[in-house]
């Protein structure tokens, strides 16, 4: 089994192959990472091309699902997008929260950021800007957004609780989340558990949705909404490279299940905070930090 470390430079050099692809390439395989599938058509990802703000350059569809669509952006928020890619959520969140607003995309993968980059520059907007950093250390200040976004990033994250913790740092006190992931339901076979690839591909980095959703709870969040599941069915063509025709079966018959959710979360106006000692109390200044001291 790869360690952390291992996992992310697979994802990092997975998704600089996919940043230096064609968008008809990304789009005709199996979560961006190559040509798995014979079907012409990418398992996971919604179509955004009736969203406002949708520029088809930065749609290289790897997401599984639509998340910007039920994040509730409002004219002048800070949003900001973890795995911001090549900027496709990025620029339709842009369209909700207009100039007056700012989006901030990070991402882990340098030629993402440059694509992204190019592509705001083509667009001319002054608003969007994208940072190279690790969404387990975003390189972001604490209480700035007011909405995060995220598009199956997640899922390819091996510390989830710690991207989670600085969903809930950086979000001001009262804001929200809106995220797309993929989950599973049931147990997967250690075949596909195990391989990198499917790792980089978006399922095997998966864990298991009440886990998922008790992360949530765990760190503080309030009022979690699921607001929108669908099932992931993985081709049999792909399955093939990993399963026996007998363990395909299996998987297909046998109740486990994967899926897309989008979810939902608030950081409460009452923010919790912990001591040295992990004693939990109340910080009820919008403008007070876990830090230490209130402007």
């Amino acid at each position: 089994m790869q360690t952390e470390e291992q996992l992310k430079q697979i994802v990092k050099d997975k998704y600089a192959e996919i940043a230096n692809q064609s968008v008809a390439d990304n789009k005709a395989s199996c979560c961006g990472a190559g040509g798995c599938s014979t079907e012409v058509y990418n398992i996971m990802s919604d179509d955004y091309t009736t969203m406002e703000g949708y520029n088809e350059n930065a749609d290289l569809g790897l997401g599984c699902g639509l998340p910007t669509q039920f994040a509730q952006i409002k004219a002048g928020d800070v949003v900001v997008d973890l795995g911001s890619g090549a900027g496709n959520d990025c620029f339709v969140a842009r369209a909700q929260t207009g100039e007056k607003g700012k989006v901030i995309g990070i991402d882990f993968t340098p030629a993402m950021i440059q694509k992204a980059r190019n592509n705001a520059d083509a667009l001319g907007f002054n608003n969007v800007e994208f940072r190279e950093g690790d969404i387990e250390h975003m390189p972001l200040g604490g209480n700035i957004a007011d909405v995060v976004v995220s598009n199956c990033v997640l899922n390819l994250v091996p510390n989830k609780d710690g991207v989670f913790k600085e969903i809930y740092r950086v979000l001001k006190p009262g804001g929200h989340f809106s995220i797309s992931d993929v989950v599973i339901v049931g147990q997967l076979p250690e075949a596909l558990k195990k391989d990198a690839e499917m790792y980089a591909g978006c399922v095997a980095g998966a864990i298991q949705k009440d886990v998922y959703l008790e992360l949530i709870h765990l760190n503080h969040f309030e009022n979690i909404i699921v607001q929108k599941e669908k099932p992931i069915v993985i081709p049999n063509d792909i399955l093939k490279n990993y399963l026996t025709d007998t363990e395909i079966a299996a998987f297909n018959n046998g109740g486990s299940g994967i899926f897309s959710i989008t979810v939902y979360g608030e950081k409460p106006g009452t923010v919790i905070v912990e001591d040295a000692t992990g004693v939990q109390a109340a910080n009820t200044s919008s403008c007070c930090t876990p830090g230490g001291g209130c402007c």
